[in-house]
């Protein structure tokens, strides 16, 4: 144990000369919406993040050196003391034992009432989050350069040695891999019984803690200012760089994309091929996970003390500003409830909230209660069934009462169903012999009729993309939306810089351009789909003849001949 504590963040700061000052340079976007108030502020002196249980408790360790239970409004249920304080989140098992651990080098087992079960003294002090495996065993790093498996039973199972401080919290593979990274600038992976798999070498530090995705790839921050990809093999699939040190751990969002904010103020958006598709700037530096709603909207906080709500496309939503430095996550509970934490130890809660999106690894660790393990596909099943339907009742929450006193009243006029809002402030107008003759409201209905107009045929699909062609650096790009009308492709997802297709019983991503704020996709792209075709035509309409998954369609286009049909670099399959 320590005698003085200087948490990771806190102790880069200090040897880089960086402050967070230093990143507010950059103003941040304007907000398209109002933000949010704040429904609950309670001092209770927090000073890890908050887990939240299925049922909405949360448990967090204090700085009063007390692991703590509250309900989700923040009234206490239990407190258990412990030697120090801890940075860590706790973890609370299925079963609900919370697992915690703090600077007094030692791991507590807690009962759901706060007894102790047993714990375990370490060779360190512990400020990773614990991950916790399928069997009940947990996985503990340690700032004295170790790595434990601990059985559900707090004995200790193997240990292996790292050599180095390790600040980052260990995360679990779908096979069963360990994965963390050390002050010796590597990320490390052992199998399940602690033996050494791989190393990989990043040119600095690496804070961060690995996100994993459902195929293994490993995705973490190092302070060589650059987000790092790595196969489930040890092997880099790519790097991108930002303006400094990155100590966020990753998301993995239900799209597919890589989040992760910088210490240089903005927040990055990487798909799976390591291109950008968007950056935002938040204007201060970020320590702290992003976090995904299920309406796809991404919220993180920065060191300045503002939250920020990031739209699908990296626009602006909303800020919330609390004058405040934040360095740790958002957690959100399946109900709705949005939990941060302000300098001092403030708990902050926005209740009616979106619950989280469903996936993987939509939240620092992978859950509101952070096991730091890919789930198995029964648990994700039950994560998503869980999380629609609290997805589905926050919805209902948030939606204007229709329960007034006057509405039985409504079943008297089954003729205007077209009008339930404007009726029941007019009740004496019932009587009114007039209102019969508006059905020519209802002829609204015809409305609908409007997206059937531009219901064109395929060849008309065609003919429309060959007249909206453009040519940009050398490539031919026509609409998407024309194109996959054309070809009756399903178009699944949007970005913008990608698409996802329906080819072959495959979601396929092809790379888009936005241009006139349209998604335009190469030809070339399209010509590298599986079994896909593309030939130059003369007759009976010259342009070029494009065949995916079976269906073909000829698109006039007269600058065909200028163009190659091969795919450059740019297009193809990623490292």
């Amino acid at each position: 144990m320590r005698n003085t504590h200087v948490l990771p963040a806190a102790l880069l700061m200090t040897l880089t000369g960086f402050h967070a000052a230093s990143a507010q340079s950059v103003p941040s976007p304007t907000p398209q919406f109002t933000a949010p108030k704040v429904d609950v502020f309670k001092e209770l002196r927090v000073i890890s993040g908050v887990t939240v249980s299925p049922n909405g408790d949360l448990t967090f360790v204090g700085s009063d050196a007390k692991i703590h239970r509250t309900d989700a409004t923040g009234s206490e249920k239990w407190v258990y003391t412990v030697g120090d304080i801890g940075r860590a989140y706790p973890v609370v098992t299925p079963q609900g034992v919370t697992i915690a651990a703090s600077y007094d080098d030692t791991v507590y087992a807690l009962d759901p009432a706060g007894k102790l079960l047993w714990k375990q003294k370490l060779d360190g002090d512990i400020y990773a989050t614990p991950a916790l495996r399928i069997d009940g065993s947990v996985i503990v790093a340690t700032a004295g350069g170790s790595v434990h498996a601990l059985s559900a039973a707090g004995k200790l199972l193997w240990s292996y040695k790292v050599g180095s401080p390790v600040f980052s919290s260990p995360a679990i593979g779908p096979d069963g891999t360990i994965y963390f990274g050390s002050q010796n600038n590597r990320m490390n992976a052992l199998t399940a019984d602690g033996k050494p798999k791989w190393t990989y070498s990043a040119g600095s530090l690496v804070f961060s803690s690995p996100a994993v995705g459902p195929d293994g790839s490993v995705y973490f921050g190092s302070s060589d200012r650059r987000i790092h990809a790595v196969t489930p093999d040890g092997q880099p699939r790519w790097t991108v760089l930002t303006g400094l040190f990155v100590n966020a751990s990753p998301i993995i969002t239900s799209g597919g994309l890589v989040v992760v904010g910088s210490y240089d103020g903005s927040v990055y958006a990487v798909n799976t091929t390591g291109e950008t598709e968007w950056t935002y700037r938040a204007g201060a530096g970020i320590a702290g996970s992003a976090v995904e709603l299920s309406d796809g909207s991404v919220l993180v906080a920065d060191l300045s003390g503002t939250v920020h709500a990031i739209g699908k496309a990296g626009q602006a939503l909303w800020q919330l500003k609390t004058g405040k430095k934040i360095d740790t996550g958002i957690s959100v509970s399946d109900q709705g409830s949005l939990y941060f934490v302000t300098d001092g130890g403030g708990l902050n809660i926005l209740q009616k909230q979106r619950p989280l999106a469903v996936g993987p690894w939509t939240t620092f660790h992978g859950a509101p209660n952070p096991v730091g393990r890919v789930p198995t596909p029964v648990e994700l099943q039950a994560q998503t069934q869980a999380r629609r339907a609290a997805a589905s009742a926050v919805i209902a929450a948030l939606k204007p009462s229709t329960t007034a006193t006057t509405a039985p009243a409504q079943p008297a006029r089954p003729p205007q169903p077209t009008q339930p809002a404007a009726q029941p402030t007019r009740p004496a107008q019932s009587t009114q012999p007039t209102q019969p003759t508006q059905p020519s409201q209802p002829v609204r209905p015809a409305q609908p009729a409007q997206p059937a107009a531009p219901a064109l045929t395929p060849a008309q699909f065609a003919a429309a993309a060959g007249q909206k062609a453009r040519v940009a650096d050398g490539q031919l790009f026509l609409p998407l939306t024309e194109v996959a009308g054309a070809l009756g492709l399903d178009v699944r997802n949007v970005t913008v810089r990608t698409a996802t297709l329906r080819v072959k019983g495959q979601n396929l991503p092809v790379t888009v351009r936005m241009l006139d704020r349209a998604a335009f996709v190469p030809l070339a792209a399209l010509a590298d789909l599986p079994d896909a075709q593309a030939r130059l035509t003369r007759t009976p309409t010259a342009g070029i003849t494009l065949t995916v998954d079976g269906r073909s369609a000829v698109f006039p286009v007269a600058v065909a001949g200028l163009l190659s049909l091969q795919s450059p670099p740019e297009f193809a399959s990623p490292r």
